[in-house]
């Protein structure tokens, strides 16, 4: 069975490419749009199986988009909205969306979202259960919150797992500071990039068998952070 096609509907660059990396990390297929008109182009293109849709469109409204969607199709609609939107947010729900994400969300929030709509809409490709994550001698449980190393069970503080979880999403590719803070802390963080590097020392301090000379969870100067993936771990 082909992944969920996810359409993004957002005009803010920062937020769509990080939801696009995100959820194709999670092994759905994403495009993303970046104002109202395009999503509805996109949209009829190519059929996608959920919408993530921020309100605040330029040229065409969200819950205008969201109306002209619904006339056309019972496709699940992910709303996002600022708090002081609740008014438009009930609209929207009025309108026919089937859930909302209050900005500023984190990406573990939404994608658990996406999930639950997708599920109830009977097309989750992954309605067994979350994925075992596998990277070199690390396994990451994301259903059962479990991880160990090297046969070692290792217990985790959530941001700690929420952080372990996104690198092993996405082995051997680098995560900026700001990727981590919205994945294990959510945007209300932004700006506080240098926070993760307590949380990453912690990390490494419970899966490194040398924390000051980590080989597992590296530094990668001037971008940040990655898991080390097999080609990794084979180079002198």
């Amino acid at each position: 069975m082909d992944k969920p096609r996810i359409l993004v509907i957002d005009d803010e660059a920062a937020i769509g490419n990080m939801v696009k990396d995100y959820l194709e990390a999670q092994g759905y297929r994403v495009d993303w749009a970046a104002d109202g008109l395009a999503g509805l182009d996109v949209f009829r293109r190519t059929r996608p199986d959920l919408i993530v849709l921020d309100l605040m469109l330029p040229g065409k409204s969200g819950l205008d988009v969201c109306r002209e969607i619904r006339s056309e199709s019972d496709v699940p609609i992910i709303m996002l909205t600022a708090k002081s939107e609740e008014v438009d947010r009930v609209v929207g729900l009025e309108l026919g969306a089937d859930d909302y994400v209050t900005k500023p969300f984190s990406l573990r929030e939404l994608a658990a979202r996406v999930r639950a709509v997708l599920r109830r809409a009977g097309k989750d490709a992954e309605d067994e259960g979350s994925p075992v994550l596998e990277v070199g001698d690390i396994i990451v449980d994301t259903d059962r919150h479990e991880v160990s190393v090297a046969g070692r069970a290792v217990t985790l503080t959530p941001t700690e797992f929420a952080i372990l979880s996104f690198l092993a999403e996405r082995p051997g590719k680098v995560a900026s500071r700001l990727q981590l803070v919205n994945a294990a802390l959510g945007e209300a963080y932004a700006g506080y990039e240098r926070s993760i590097d307590t949380h990453v020392s912690n990390l490494r301090k419970k899966i490194e068998e040398d924390p000051s000379n980590p080989k597992r969870l590296v530094t990668v100067y001037g971008l940040g952070y990655k898991l080390a993936d097999s080609r990794d771990q084979s180079r002198p």
